[in-house]
């Protein structure tokens, strides 16, 4: 029997039931791995859209033989499972894919395996949309975590994570690129030397309009800073002509590691995550970023995870919405810690969409690995941990999902102008608008990209439409230029600042100290000049302005502060008269009290309730019960204070029974008394 290498699987968990909201985006699971022994689990790979639109993925567990499954979904949950590998002696087929599948142009799935195979390195193979399987290639140490692109001439083009003929990364090589034609013939294009062309690539290729393939490295380049360096994106020719565009220099200025392949926008530029590094001291070594390059190496940070509890950390591969928006996910952080999922305009514009929960079962799922959006114009993931089973552990056997943010079904041929490319507003500013001319009645969203730009109408649409928007007054002398994404177009403002001397603005304080409670406080707005007028905006979610968002001469502005849920502190600013106003709160955490924390019962049984007490008032907590006797009847959930009611059935049997509940980390121990 050969020795299976153990992916590098990506699996935590989550809270809730079959469908949730978050934000206006609903989520519903389509599918619960886990059910022992056919199905699969930790999908820690995307989906890909048939034909028929049905949806095809693989798990790296599970099945009969434990070592992943290929699957159908439709897009209703209707749900088979196609391939088991293992299923030929020691392995031969492959077993552990930790990629995602690609249809190619003769109507079969093509994709990888890391282990199996005739030599144990991993498999390239073949699966028709009924499941059956052909192994194309059987690799001898390379292999390949990352799945596979078609290019314009038909062949497969891959990546492996080891293999190849540098030595510098020791015996199991640093990786290479691999061309293999639909039959099984394959070409080795690139070996990796780790500095300064890079190492262990983890994601696969894409194919550019220029027909070049572009793709990342984990590791090497040129920077010092990661150890064996930060990670590169590259660019390589059909025949194997190799270009560094980018050598990552990580935290806390740089990305670091992307473990994600790259996506083309409609703009001709790729876009990418680094599931490391960024600006962020939120985590040691950053908590990742999304970024912009050209095809000829011209790199731009769009943004920086780790503000929390907004935002997520810690991103995967991304995808270009119908809308002409950039949407992904990361596995880790947003406000429930099970990951998010995510929308970032092309110019920089971030909105966390949904949080996953991270709590017992039952739940949506945790640790999103990637979406694809479907032809309905829904977006379809799975996540690696997470779900309603309790066959695999505290962890969760992992979800496929369907997101919808709004999006129609995609048109063929969806094209999008607006009416004007700018705009120029004095300091007093103003209200103007902007019309979006679309083909097909194709959807569309608009999103300010800076904070004194502010959409009144039309943020989104289908077809033709206007977008009204305000300028803020400008209070400084300063000049300011800012941007709208408006489906997929970039609308440039430009302000004059104030004239000199007429009006000034100064705050009563420039920051303040909160406890991890929260609370309401307030802050004066000084102003010498006359008709001078200013607005007040919170610059974090956590921080909510409730009067003196705008006035003229002398004010006020009072603000909430929410209860800090995290260990961890936080700060947040309040943009004020063009002054910055800068609130730090202290570490929190949330703490539950039960009340009773324990129940003795008679055999008969009966229907009781638990008091919940949350030391802050946005704690969300869940309740699960541990065993079948005890029967969670209201309160399964919840925010805050609040109530558990639970049944316990009837003891038929002369001995005691004792079981509990899971409250939010704490348990409840019930004690039932055997029937005499």
């Amino acid at each position: 029997m050969k020795t299976l290498r153990i992916p590098l699987a990506i699996t935590l968990v989550i809270l809730a039931s079959q469908t949730f909201q978050a934000n206006a985006q609903t989520e519903t699971v389509l599918h619960d791995f886990g059910s022992f022994p056919a199905d699969g689990n930790s999908p820690i790979a995307g989906l890909v859209e048939g034909g028929e639109s049905d949806f095809y993925g693989t798990t790296t567990y599970g099945g009969t033989n434990i070592v992943g499954i290929v699957f159908r979904i439709s897009s209703s949950g209707s749900y088979k499972v196609l391939y088991t590998f293992g299923s030929s002696p020691d392995y031969n087929d492959g077993a552990s894919p930790e990629a995602g599948l690609v249809q190619g142009g003769d109507g079969n799935f093509y994709g990888t395996t890391l282990n199996g195979g005739t030599s144990g390195g991993g498999t390239v193979f073949k699966i028709s949309p009924s499941g059956t399987l052909t192994t194309l290639h059987s690799f001898s140490n390379d292999s390949p975590e990352a799945g596979l692109v078609q290019g314009s001439d038909g062949n497969f083009y891959g990546t492996t994570l080891n293999g190849g003929t540098s030595t510098n990364c020791g015996g199991a090589g640093c990786g290479t690129v691999f061309r293999i034609s639909p039959s099984g013939s394959e070409t080795n294009l690139h070996s990796f030397s780790g500095n300064p062309d890079g190492a262990s690539p983890e994601a696969g290729l894409v194919q550019g309009s220029d027909s070049n393939f572009y793709g990342t490295t984990l590791n090497g380049g040129t920077s010092t800073n990661c150890g064996g360096g930060c990670g590169t994106v590259f660019r390589i020719t059909p025949g194997g002509a190799y270009t560094i565009l980018y050598s990552f220099a990580g935290h806390p200025t740089d990305g670091a590691h992307p473990y994600a392949g790259l996506v083309q926008g409609s703009d001709g530029n790729f876009y990418g995550t680094t599931f490391d590094g960024g600006t962020s001291a939120n985590c040691d070594s950053g908590c990742g970023t999304v970024f912009r390059v050209s095809p000829s190496g011209s790199y731009t940070i769009l943004y920086s995870f780790g503000s929390y509890p907004t935002d997520g950390l810690g991103p995967g591969g991304l995808v270009q919405g119908s809308d002409g928006n950039i949407y992904g996910t990361t596995v880790d952080g947003g406000a429930n810690s099970g990951g998010t999922f995510f929308r970032i305009s092309p110019s920089g514009s971030y909105t966390n969409l949904y949080s996953f929960p991270f709590a017992g079962y039952p739940n949506d799922g945790e640790g999103p690995v990637g979406v694809v959006q479907g032809s309905d114009g829904n977006f379809y993931g799975t996540t690696g941990g997470g779900g309603t089973s309790t066959n695999c552990g505290t962890l969760g056997c992992g979800t496929v999902f369907k997101l919808n943010v709004g999006l129609g079904p995609i048109g063929n041929n969806c094209t999008f102008s607006i009416g004007s490319a700018d705009a120029v507003f004095d300091a007093a500013g103003g209200s103007n608008t902007v019309s979006v001319s679309v083909s097909d009645g194709c959807d569309w969203t608009a999103s300010s990209d800076n904070g004194f730009i502010t959409i009144t109408s039309g943020s989104s649409g289908t077809g033709n439409g206007t977008v009204g928007y305000t300028v803020a007054p400008n209070t400084s002398s300063t000049s300011l230029t800012g941007t709208m994404t408006i489906a997929g177009q970039t609308f440039t403002v430009t302000q004059s600042g104030a004239p000199p001397g007429i009006c000034t603005y100064s705050l009563s304080a420039a920051s303040v100290t909160l406890t991890a409670k929260g609370g309401s406080k307030n802050v004066s707005v000084k102003v010498k000049g006359s008709n001078c007028s200013w607005t007040a905006a919170s610059n974090d979610p956590f921080i909510t302005i409730t009067s003196g968002s705008s006035g003229t001469g002398n004010g006020k502005v009072v603000y909430t502060v929410l209860g800090n849920t995290n260990s961890t502190e936080r700060s947040g600013t309040i943009t004020i008269a063009g002054q910055s106003f800068t609130v730090t709160q202290l570490p929190g955490g949330c703490k539950l009290t039960l009340s009773p924390k324990t129940a003795k019962l008679k055999a008969a049984g009966a229907s009781v309730t638990v008091k919940v007490k949350a030391n802050l008032s946005d704690c969300t907590w869940a309740a699960v019960s541990n065993d079948p006797f005890i029967t969670i009847t209201a309160g399964a959930s919840g925010v805050g204070n609040g109530t558990v009611s639970y049944t316990v059935a009837a003891n038929t049997n002369t001995t005691a029974l004792t079981g509990s509940i899971a409250i939010g980390g704490e348990t409840f121990t019930v004690t039932e008394s055997g029937a005499k």
